[in-house]
């Protein structure tokens, strides 16, 4: 057998594995959201709601995922396998993204094999696959968008320039995120030997192409006032002032020993002399992480990144040359991140119901998968505290609801203190004979108070004396708890108010930002 035909069977072997382990990571997902003992996340009924009042050119966010809801929906319905068969079949397709990006840097069978295990071993993958957010759509832009950098350095062929910019268009029509990619990506082509690419057209067919497809994003923002910046400031007063550099570092090694392999990869491309030629990568990925740093971004922003990184570092791994220790090297790096993955495997997917789970954590002693965004300690990990009690919720309104009088009913606005109450009501709500909820929350504020005045109102999540401050007359009508569900989710009143002050139109525009 000559060299080319060994390389050709090691490199089908080595894909035969990465096909297995995509068999793998959609059987998880698939499984999960077939059997698993959780329901929708409260984001999910956000980005659903979003898809129900789609203006494509008048969003208060990027669209992308409303636009995914529709079809989803529409083509699919709304199981929860139908709904997060998109983020599964994404993050099955970044675990390739990554595995080609070892290949492109040079990678051999193990190198291209166990970047594809990282990705799926990974419990920050699992979580965002699993998930109907924008999480993983982004991961897979920023990923694309580095393999076209790498196959422009390995190449030197201007076309990839139009899959960078495609990729960072899309990247812009689905989180704002993209941004800091792209200034990164500056930063990386002057402070490398490509900077001269900005005397070709290329780089700014690129930047106007990432616009022209982005565009949607940008005209919300300008027709709607910019929000995002509302938005940005309400994220850094309640969660990201609790970022440190220091946290958002230690908080990488949350995601296990995949986190040094994707450190050995970022060194790799910074200093190994077999990877000169990608140096702008390398640059990009460190620019990156400092603008993430600089702008106290939560560890898990810095996820885009690590499928490069990690391929990086698995090349290092497979070209370290320790006489009678390479093999066994391997191996070892093998069946930790194997390990690792087993171990963790509860916390990146649900697949344990609420009791075990909390028996898990408890024996596991991991604060931190159960430590929420504003620094609180749940009993679950807040993504699986966000997955219960909305369907309970609905069938208490609809309980109260339908014991109103026709006339009442006819009148009723159903308004929800979040947008995960408001968002189950419109979800669950229409099959209980429900009609559309209301919440001057985040997006719910641009959907509009509706028609009706609210001389009846049935409001979930606000306290006594909200809701008496806004009625004459404010009656509790139902109590709804739920032991393991976050702590805004876990006791909450259902009220019946009559008589109100103002319509609800009259006071919708003073309701602007709050929360």
């Amino acid at each position: 057998m000559n060299t080319r035909q060994q390389e050709s069977g090691s490199i089908g072997l080595a894909w035969r594995i990465v096909g297995a382990l995509i068999a793998v990571k959609l059987a998880l997902h698939f499984g999960v959201n077939l059997f698993g003992p959780y329901e929708f996340h409260r984001d999910e009924f956000l980005y659903m709601a979003m898809g129900q009042h789609l203006r494509f050119w008048r969003m208060d966010f990027p669209p992308f995922i409303a636009l995914v809801s529709v079809l989803e929906r529409g083509v699919l319905g709304d199981s929860l396998f139908a709904v997060r068969l998109f983020p599964a079949l994404f993050s099955a397709a970044l675990l390739v993204l990554a595995a080609l990006i070892a290949k492109e840097l040079g990678g051999g069978r193990f190198a291209q094999a166990f970047t594809a295990l990282c990705i799926l071993a990974n419990i920050l993958f699992l979580r965002a696959g699993n998930l109907f957010q924008p999480v993983v759509f982004d991961q897979v832009w920023w990923t694309v968008a580095l393999l076209a950098l790498v196959k422009l350095c390995k190449t030197d062929d201007p076309g990839w320039w139009l899959l960078f910019g495609i990729a960072c268009g899309l990247g812009l029509l689905s989180k704002f995120s993209i941004l800091i990619f792209g200034l990164a990506a500056l930063i990386g082509l002057v402070v490398s030997a490509r900077r001269r690419e900005f005397l070709t057209a290329w780089p700014w067919y690129a930047a106007l192409l990432a616009l022209l497809i982005g565009s949607p994003s940008i005209v919300g923002q300008i027709q709607l006032g910019f929000p995002v910046l509302d938005q940005m400031g309400d994220l850094r007063s309640a969660q990201l002032a609790r970022v440190t550099p220091v946290g958002f570092l230690v908080g990488q090694w949350q995601w296990g020993p995949q986190a040094l392999v994707a450190l050995a990869g970022l060194i790799a491309l910074l200093s190994l002399r077999g990877m000169r030629q990608f140096r702008v990568v390398g640059w990009t990925c460190l620019a990156a992480l400092v603008l993430l740093i600089l702008l106290r971004g939560k560890p898990y922003y810095a996820g885009p990144l690590h499928p490069m990184l990690l391929a990086a570092g698995a090349i290092l791994i497979e070209r370290l040359r320790v006489p009678r220790w390479s093999t066994l090297l391997r191996w070892t790096t093998v069946t930790v991140v194997l390990g690792y993955s087993v171990v963790t495997l509860p916390i990146g997917l649900p697949i344990l119901a609420p009791p075990t789970m909390v028996r898990y954590l408890d024996w596991l002693g991991s604060e931190d998968a159960v430590t929420t965004n504003v620094g609180s300690i749940e009993r679950l990990p807040q993504d699986f505290a966000d997955m219960l009690g909305w369907e309970a919720q609905v069938d208490a309104i609809a309980q109260v609801y339908h014991g109103l009088d026709s006339a009442e009913q006819e009148q009723a606005v159903l308004l929800g203190s979040n947008y995960g109450e408001a968002g189950a009501i419109d979800f669950y709500g229409p099959r209980r004979g429900l009609p559309k909820a209301i919440a001057y929350v985040g997006t719910y504020w641009f959907f509009g108070p509706g028609d009706k005045p609210g001389d009846v109102v049935i409001s979930i999540g606000f306290s006594y004396e909200d809701m008496a401050d806004f009625f004459d007359g404010v009656t509790t009508a139902a109590h709804v708890t739920n032991r393991y569900a976050v702590a805004e989710q876990r006791d909450l009143f259902i009220y019946v108010c009559r008589g109100p002050r103002e319509t609800v139109q009259e006071v919708w525009p003073s309701l602007a930002g709050e929360q």
